[in-house]
């Protein structure tokens, strides 16, 4: 995984993880190595999460 992928348990934002989510796709060319496709999974995966934990927050 690249130093710049998230631990589990951060506390990024939806937006800063999208930005790294694209940074990722930037990187890899438009197509993600095995490697570059666990990464991309985690990030979406937290992406996710803090959207859902933003639109809580907004509620």
């Amino acid at each position: 995984m690249s130093p710049e992928a998230p631990a589990r348990d951060s506390a990024c934002s939806a937006a800063e993880l999208n930005d790294r989510i694209r940074a990722l796709w930037r990187r890899a060319g438009g197509s993600l190595s095995a490697q570059d496709r666990a990464e991309y999974e985690l990030l979406v995966v937290e992406w996710a999460a803090a959207v859902r934990g933003e639109m809580v927050e907004a509620a």
